[in-house]
């Protein structure tokens, strides 16, 4: 006999794409901010709502006997400790990758080929041709060799780069040499566009700090597409407002990034508001990895991106 489950959904529109579910499991929907129509003890498993906030996200307390934990985003940096022993917790990974490779590759190009002097030439009608860096010949340092990281490699192939990847442990793959994280200022001075994407923890937090930094060379990018506190902002304001760094990023501390905050005012920054894997892509390939979580749970399996058990 199988067992009953009930399996909460951030919005209507999920559940519909879904589809129906398993006879086993019983959908109800609830976006953690407003009461669900069936009472909140029978919950076993909820899906988070994308991008929530964790003001919102900490209304998971309310539901007492939930054990299975199912997050739209990649990083999961806070629902550990959010969650604590009582529940599972599965990511979304892979459904994110394209389009955060495409994001980082974006702001690369659109940084090293000068596209926000444009734009801002293009509101005054100011014709202003100039020399850029550009990305094929530079040294490119690759910070992250998981599911992500690999996407960016691809795509940085064919841009006849430099490539260097940094991961946990050195070690060598199909694709060649990756140096160890530790390894990252002995190499600093040679890179000139560093990508992070990096999961954020007690290690990577502020790995690209003030010491870091000043070993980059004149000129270098820093991309992040990772999490915010992985570059220290101090240390990135100071560079950035000097003019000898570039910053292409997608996420920042904080976040939202305070509309006083001095990097809005740098010709050198390009700010996106943490938009990497917010694409059209999204939703279709959350749904085929919900659909596939669902089977397994309603076999009493685990699923896919387990990244925590009690």
């Amino acid at each position: 006999m199988t067992t009953q489950r009930t399996v909460s959904f951030p919005s209507q529109d999920l559940l519909d794409a879904v589809g129906e579910l398993p006879a086993n499991l019983k959908p109800v929907i609830w976006d953690l901010e407003t009461d669900p129509d069936s009472p909140l003890e029978d919950i076993d498993i909820t899906i988070f709502p994308y991008m929530a906030d964790s003001a919102v996200l900490t209304n998971i307390r309310k539901a007492p006997n939930v054990s299975v934990i199912q997050t739209q985003t990649t990083g999961y940096d806070g629902i550990v400790d959010l969650i604590g022993d009582r529940a599972k917790i599965h990511t979304a990974a892979g459904v994110h990758a394209a389009a955060t490779a495409e994001i980082a590759l974006g702001l690369a190009i659109a940084s090293l080929r000068g596209f926000p002097g444009a734009v801002r030439d293009q509101l005054e009608g100011s014709w202003n041709s100039q020399r850029w860096p550009g990305l094929a010949d530079r040294t490119v340092g690759l910070i992250g060799v998981g599911g992500i990281g690999e996407e960016i490699r691809k795509r940085l192939d064919p841009f006849e780069v430099n490539l260097l990847r940094f991961g946990s442990s050195a070690r060598v793959d199909e694709h060649g040499e990756i140096f160890s994280i530790k390894q990252l200022n002995q190499y600093a001075e040679q890179i000139e566009v560093l990508i992070l994407i990096v999961p954020l923890t007690a290690t990577t937090h502020h790995l690209v700090d003030a010491e870091l930094m000043a070993k980059l060379p004149d000129g270098a990018t820093i991309v992040n597409v990772a999490r915010g506190p992985v570059v220290d902002t101090d240390a990135l304001v100071a560079e950035v407002t000097s003019g000898r760094l570039n910053v292409a990023s997608d996420v920042f501390d904080p976040e939202p990034l305070p509309a006083d905050h001095p990097l809005w005012t740098c010709p050198n920054a390009l700010i996106t508001p943490h938009n990497g894997g917010n694409t059209e892509a999204f939703f279709p390939r959350m749904v085929k990895l919900l659909k596939r979580q669902l089977q397994a749970w309603s076999e009493g399996q685990d699923a896919e991106n387990l990244v925590h058990t009690p």
